[in-house]
């Protein structure tokens, strides 16, 4: 019940973005992601499920969300649509790794792309979507961290710096780290080894050393979550994943959760459409993970109350044939919720049941095909015709 509020909650708020719902399929070519996400990341490098169809075809589960719906804007010409085009998804990822609390083989995910829109506005609009969702689970204590990685115009001038002043350090990296050196350097604040961590906390800053124009991209997404009172903190080691990622990246985190703490983050993506052969389009997007954010939900200790059963419906054995299944959809057609006694339980059992499932009613419907009507609550019982059964206990129910 909680992940499907998390997801009522998340489709509610988009809606008011104006964000539309769309569907990837839960398999795509294996290029894609190679292409996409990077195939140095640790996603594509060690966590894909892949695997060769009988057509030889190399397939992939879908490991993220952005990259297929990139690829779905692109194959139904949405470049040709009105512009930005918003779309949200909620399905299941997978990922190659050892299960761990918050950490899952597959997991869900909900999920924001915004295309067309290269304004800052669009990476704020989707932060505090974001943010409003959180607030809106009842989630209080979220952290949310900020960070610009500036754009393919600086990101080659930053790059040589970066490797210029960790050359001299290489021998004391671990061996993944120092692969991620040759290959993208940037991905070494994603180590989670202590001494990568450790050289690192001097090394020159990437929001330092982007271009003017990415200066004031982020100096304006700042200053719309300023005015929104959405709060934040800026972290220069925030670079994300995904390679496809230019500009503005974020992280919501949660309090008592433990090291599996990010309940959701993203950041823009504006040379990820053009990289799978469409149009150049600017993209920004988030991806929240569902499981961890029940998780994030339980450790703040919300929890739903119990659903109340309205009405329990049975039937003594000389009623008229099938006049409690009747009755129970005539109920449900009304907005009740009601469950039928499917066992042939006696009175007395059915009274057991009833109270068993915490319901308000117990309805039976008798021999000669009128209907007796207990409140369990009021400890009162009525008689009325079949005809009159249903607006009666609708009326009933109305009146507490």
């Amino acid at each position: 019940r909680l992940r499907e509020l998390v997801l009522q909650v998340a489709a509610e708020r988009l809606r008011r973005a104006g964000f539309g719902q769309v569907a990837t399929p839960t398999f795509e070519h294996t290029e894609l992601f190679a292409r996409g996400v990077g195939e140095h990341t640790d996603v594509v490098a060690k966590e894909m499920y892949t695997f060769a169809d009988r057509g030889g075809r190399s397939l992939t589960l879908r490991p993220e969300g952005t990259a297929p719906v990139a690829r779905a804007f692109i194959s139904h010409g949405m470049h040709k649509w009105p512009q930005p085009v918003k779309l949200w998804y909620a399905a299941p990822m997978f990922r190659y790794e050892a299960p761990q609390k918050g950490r899952y083989r597959e997991h869900w995910q909900v999920g924001a792309e915004c295309f067309g829109d290269p304004s800052p506005t669009a990476d704020a609009e989707l932060i505090a979507t974001l943010a409003a969702t959180y607030s809106d689970l009842g989630l209080r204590g979220t952290r949310l961290r900020l960070n610009t990685i500036g754009d393919a115009s600086t990101r080659p001038a930053y790059r040589e710096l970066l490797l210029a002043y960790l050359a001299p350090h290489a021998a004391e990296l671990a061996d993944d780290d120092r692969r991620r050196l040759n290959d993208n350097p940037l991905r070494l604040f994603d180590s989670k080894h202590q001494r990568t961590r450790e050289l690192l906390a001097d090394a020159p800053k990437v929001r330092e050393h982007v271009s003017p124009d990415c200066g004031e991209h982020f100096a304006q997404v700042r200053a719309l979550l300023d005015a929104a009172g959405v709060a934040y903190e800026l972290d220069d080691t925030l670079v994300r994943g995904f390679d496809y990622y230019t500009h503005t990246t974020f992280e919501f985190t949660a309090p008592g959760m433990g090291a599996q703490d990010a309940i959701g983050g993203g950041g823009r993506y504006d040379g990820l459409v053009g990289q799978l052969g469409g149009p150049a389009t600017p993209g920004v997007g988030f991806g929240c993970g569902v499981e961890r954010l029940v998780l994030a939900l339980q450790a703040a200790g919300i929890e739903l109350p119990a659903e109340r059963v309205h009405a329990y419906v049975g039937a003594e054995p000389g009623a008229p044939a099938g006049a409690a299944f009747a009755l129970a959809c005539q109920l449900r057609d009304l907005g009740l919720r009601c469950e039928l006694d499917g066992a042939g339980r006696s009175r007395n059992g059915r009274f057991k049941q009833a109270q068993r499932l915490g319901a308000r009613l117990l309805v039976g419907i008798e021999d000669d095909g009128s209907v007796l009507v207990r409140d369990l609550e009021q400890r009162d019982e009525q008689s009325v015709t079949a005809a009159d059964a249903a607006a009666t206990i609708a009326a009933r129910l109305e009146e507490r």
